[in-house]
This record gives C-alpha cells, sequence and structure tokens, in this order.
C-alpha cells in the first residue's frame, strides 16, 4: 500500500515536468536570433525595398500643336501657289494612329515647294515601368534611349572615337601628319644657308580647305538638351538622275518621355545637296522648343 502511493504521488510530478519541457520548446521555436522572442518572418536577402516612384509625366501633349506656327513656316515654307485653307491644312499636321494617346503619339507634315518636298515628324513617347521596384520609369525610358543610341551606331556619352587632335584631318589613326623621311637619311636635315627660295611659292605645304565647301557636322551625341540625346544625320546615296535627300533625327529624353524629331530636305535637282548645317541647326531649334515646353 505503501508504494501505490509514492507512486500516485511520482506521476504528477513527472507530468508537470513533461509540460514544463513541451513549454520551453515551443518558446525556443518562436524566438528570433536574439533570443528575444520575436517572431521572424524575414526571407533570406533582407527586407524588399520599396518601389519608385512613378515618372514625371502621367500624360503627353498634342504633338500637332507642339510646335509653334512661326517655326514650322522656317522649316515648311510654303509655296506662293496655295490658299489661305491649303496652308492652314498644312500646318495643322496629320496626327499619327495611337492605340493610347498616354503612351505614344505623333504628327506629321508635308510640304511641297519649287525647290523640294520638305517632310517633318514629331513623336512623343512616355515610358513606363511595369515593376518599379526593380527599375522606376526613368530607368526604363535610359534604357530605350540607350537602345536607340546603340541601333544608330553612336557612341555613348564620355567614350570618343575621334582621332586625336595631333592627327591631321583625312589621316589614317596612328599615322604622323608630317611627310614621312626617306629611308638612310637623317631625322632632320638643316637646309644649306645659301638655298634658294623655292621655285613654286604658289604650292604651299598644307593647302587649305575650300572655303566652297560647307563641313559636314554628322551625327553624335547633343549635351543641353534634355536629360540626354544624339543627333543622327544621313545622306541618301547619290544617283544618276534622283536627288540626294539629307535625314536629320534628333532623339532626346526628358524624365519618363522620349521624344523624336525627324526633318528630310528632298531636292528636285539631283544637283542640288541640302546643307548639312542648315538641316540640323533647325531641326535642334525645334528639339530645343520643346524640350523648354516640358519643363514649364
Amino acid at each position: 500500500m505503501e508504494r501505490k502511493a509514492v507512486r500516485r504521488r511520482v506521476l504528477p510530478g513527472i507530468a508537470m515536468i513533461t509540460a514544463l519541457a513541451a513549454g520551453v520548446t515551443g518558446l525556443a521555436g518562436c524566438t528570433d536570433g536574439n533570443g528575444m522572442g520575436i517572431t521572424s518572418d524575414q526571407k533570406g536577402g533582407g527586407s524588399t525595398a520599396a518601389p519608385a516612384q512613378p515618372g514625371k509625366y502621367r500624360s503627353l501633349p498634342q504633338p500637332c500643336k507642339a510646335a509653334d506656327s512661326k517655326r514650322l513656316k522656317a522649316m515648311l515654307p510654303a509655296a506662293d501657289s496655295l490658299t489661305t485653307q491649303q496652308r492652314e491644312q498644312l500646318y495643322a499636321g496629320t496626327a499619327e494612329p495611337s492605340f493610347d494617346g498616354d503612351r505614344h503619339v505623333g504628327c506629321r507634315w508635308n510640304a511641297q515647294a519649287p525647290e523640294g518636298t520638305l517632310l517633318l515628324s514629331v513623336t512623343f513617347e512616355r515610358v513606363v515601368s511595369y515593376d518599379r521596384a526593380a527599375a522606376s520609369d526613368d530607368d526604363k525610358a535610359h534604357t530605350v534611349f540607350v537602345r536607340r543610341l546603340t541601333d544608330a551606331h553612336l557612341p555613348f556619352p564620355g567614350i570618343t572615337g575621334s582621332p586625336s587632335p595631333s592627327t591631321a584631318p583625312g589621316t589614317a589613326p596612328g599615322a604622323s601628319a608630317s611627310p614621312a623621311q626617306p629611308s638612310g637619311s637623317p631625322a632632320s636635315t638643316p637646309a644649306p644657308a645659301s638655298a634658294p627660295p623655292s621655285a613654286s611659292p604658289s604650292a604651299p605645304a598644307s593647302a587649305p580647305a575650300s572655303p566652297s565647301t560647307a563641313p559636314e557636322l554628322g551625327s553624335r551625341v547633343l549635351e543641353g538638351l534634355g536629360s540626354e540625346a544624339y543627333l543622327d544625320d544621313k545622306l541618301s546615296p547619290a544617283g544618276a538622275s534622283a536627288a540626294q535627300s539629307r535625314t536629320v533625327r534628333i532623339v532626346f529624353r526628358t524624365s519618363n518621355v522620349l521624344v523624336t524629331i525627324e526633318y528630310s530636305v528632298q531636292p528636285s535637282g539631283p544637283a542640288a545637296i541640302p546643307s548639312s548645317a542648315e538641316t540640323q541647326d533647325k531641326t535642334r531649334q525645334l528639339a530645343q522648343a520643346l524640350a523648354e515646353r516640358f519643363s514649364e
């Protein structure tokens, strides 16, 4: 009987110890790494970064009304034979079809003049990032701009492929601008003191470029226009009867909007070649005006 009584007293004690051990195990499973008893639900890699704010622009202006009439008339001079109504239709432009006016819109102008055909187009594109936790709208627009810059075969800003200033124009890279010395002769031979002057003074050592030849500015990255910009200048190949047309395209980014301006000059005569400087200057002036409008 005494043994049974001892067993009755021991069994409740064992049960209590077992319950306490189970409670301690449960608390250990709920503690964090510091033993503070705080439930942790963090995944590997740290906390998730907050998504970037939307881009600056939520909508786009009307492209056919973006350029002022004075600038349009300078780029697209109307023929004298046009009536007032025809002139109004010319400068009103033709809107490009768009499925979303807040994402992509454009406008085109076409002017027929006695000296040739003039074409102008303006396009606005608003870029949106669908995962702003990974990239903002501006970052996505920059990626699109870089892709177009690469397609135009232009170097990135800060990377120049032009020859060094010491290289003379028309000289192959690495070649010296001075004439080569004949083999076996010293590097520099002083002329005799009694040497007569050159017999042909009319032929200087380096003839200057003809002043009648207009310089070709070429395609390049632009500075001071929006967030980033480039200019692409292309002249069509010369033909036996077809005239050479020049097309200047400027693409610039301002925040999450890309603006593309394309100006094409097609002379009516095969001998005429559109001026690179004049065509680029008119296109740049329009691009600058549009960039200022976005900054308002």
